[in-house]
């Protein structure tokens, strides 16, 4: 998987679901995607943050981006304050919040990568993340990397794996048959069971995890964690 900034409870569930979590380092920077902003909720509307990428090349991948000098924790740091001060988990969540968005790597990747870690350690998530260019077959090294699903199917092969888990968008994207020939049965999962109250309705789903954190102690989201997505079987 991409590595987001604060991705939504989704993304989670898959950590939380699989054995081992793969994150990928090498694989192209895209703009006005979701990997370096995400959505939060204020005054009931849902409303993008971000962490500014310093302008570079297009070519480059995440792990040769960087987080632009403009970046000022503090102020991103005061419109999350400004938006969730009411919030019952406030005083909880913050202090993550802070060391995640304080990181002194000025590297995209690392950055992301932290604070996926960070906010697994602190909603009980223990499943370990593995960086795809410490174990990817050695082709996905050089000039001419495996893409897509053979490159998926290629990580899954290095690391042994007989079952590969993804979320409920990569459905159109990889084909059952291709997984099996390799031994490895091919499955999704769809986020179906997470509702909470918010500051007003009607609720807004699918914003960052700092949501959830925010409306939801630690008991709630583990049982959002658990139960709170089905698994889907591919088209065949």
């Amino acid at each position: 998987m991409q590595p987001y900034l604060l991705p939504y409870i989704g993304y989670f569930q898959l950590i939380n679901h699989v054995d081992r979590f793969v994150v990928y380092d090498r694989i192209k920077y895209t703009k006005k995607g979701w990997i370096n902003r995400n959505r939060m909720l204020r005054n009931g509307d849902p409303v993008t943050f971000t962490v500014p990428v310093r302008k570079d090349a297009d070519h480059l991948d995440i792990y040769q981006r960087y987080v632009a000098e403009s970046y000022v924790p503090g102020k991103l740091i005061g419109q999350i304050e400004g938006a969730y001060r009411g919030a019952p988990q406030f005083a909880v969540t913050m202090p993550v919040v802070h060391e995640i968005l304080n990181y002194a790597s000025k590297s995209l990747f690392d950055f992301l990568d932290h604070s996926l870690r960070l906010t697994c350690q602190h909603i009980g998530i223990k499943t370990p993340i593995v960086v795809s260019s410490a174990i990817e077959p050695l082709p996905c090294r050089e000039a001419s990397p495996l893409q897509g699903q053979d490159r998926v199917i290629g990580i899954c092969t290095a690391l042994g794996a007989t079952d590969y888990v993804n979320p409920i968008g990569g459905l159109e994207l990889y084909d059952a048959g291709a997984f099996a020939a390799h031994d490895v049965s091919l499955g999704f999962i769809r986020t179906t069971k997470v509702h909470y109250a918010q500051f007003v309705e009607p609720f807004q789903p699918s914003l960052s995890i700092l949501d959830v954190m925010m409306f939801n102690d630690l008991d709630r989201i583990c049982e959002f964690l658990t139960t709170g997505f089905e698994r889907v079987a591919p088209r065949s």
